[in-house]
């Protein structure tokens, strides 16, 4: 199923996107040019085909809001001082006065092949799952290489399909740690195959308002991942399986060339996720 198919959605939600100008691998990164629009205007035009109510770049710049604004995509204007993005997009829901039950969710402005339909998704995920206030995604691996990097995020769920925990380590771990082969111990995936998490959040407005006000975890600091933070003080996330892994995503010069590579070629139709 493509964007293109989507059935019509089934919960309002509103599209955040985050947008900071300043990059170290990748200075003014959200106006980076991409077939002639700026990124973030992609990420925003892409996300508007999920179905959503509507789609917000959250911009700490005002270059980011006018880019946006000469290309018919609405932007708030946010602090410049914000310590994460989720600082962002709690500021942007005051400023829209997203509240209560309201689904937002989350999609980061270097993504400029995300699927519509697995950003629909996670707002439905979050509707259906009354116990969780943050939904999220995650696909299979089956590349051993990335079980074992650490800027792959992995994840572990329990039976209802929530997160037990997040790692940059391979997890879950075989008790031996390795297939015994003629040749020797190699490592090895776990089956059922291990779960790559991906950067995309559904929330309920309320707790991403509250979100920033919770004291950062142990665990989060330890792994530099902020969703740790929702785990520790006892809040559930559910997590939608997709079939198929994320476009690749912009974090540095040879990542845009890539991407720019995929949109001349004619390839950057986003993958169904579902």
């Amino acid at each position: 199923m493509t964007a293109a198919t989507a059935p019509a959605q089934a919960v309002p939600f509103t599209v955040l996107v985050p947008a900071r100008l300043a990059s170290t691998r990748l200075p003014d990164k959200p106006l980076a040019d991409i077939a002639g629009l700026p990124m973030v205007v992609r990420v925003a035009q892409l996300a508007a085909l999920s179905g959503a109510s509507r789609v917000v770049v959250a911009a700490d710049d005002a270059r980011i809001v006018s880019a946006c604004q000469a290309h018919g995509v609405q932007a708030v204007l946010t602090r410049t001082d914000h310590a994460s993005g989720s600082d962002r997009l709690a500021e942007a829901c005051a400023l829209l006065g997203l509240d209560g039950e309201d689904v937002v969710v989350n999609v980061q402005g270097d993504e400029p092949l995300i699927d519509p339909v697995l950003v629909r998704r996670c707002a439905e995920l979050l509707a259906e799952r009354p116990d969780c206030v943050v939904s999220t995604a995650a696909h299979r691996l089956s590349d051993l290489a990335e079980y074992l990097n650490p800027n792959v995020v992995k994840v572990v769920l329990d039976a209802a399909g929530r997160a037990l925990y997040f790692s940059r380590a391979p997890i879950p771990w075989q008790r031996d740690g390795a297939t015994v082969t003629a040749g020797g111990s190699t490592p090895a995936l776990p089956q059922p195959a291990p779960l790559r998490h991906l950067g995309l959040y559904g929330y309920r407005a309320a707790f991403l308002r509250r979100f920033p006000t919770l004291a950062a975890a142990p665990l989060e600091q330890t792994e530099s991942l902020e969703q740790l933070r929702v785990l520790w003080h006892g809040e559930r996330i559910a997590v939608h399986v997709a079939e198929h892994g994320p476009g690749p995503g912009v974090d540095t010069p040879d990542d845009l060339a890539r991407v720019r590579a995929l949109f001349a070629a004619g390839a950057a139709g986003p993958v169904s996720a579902r």
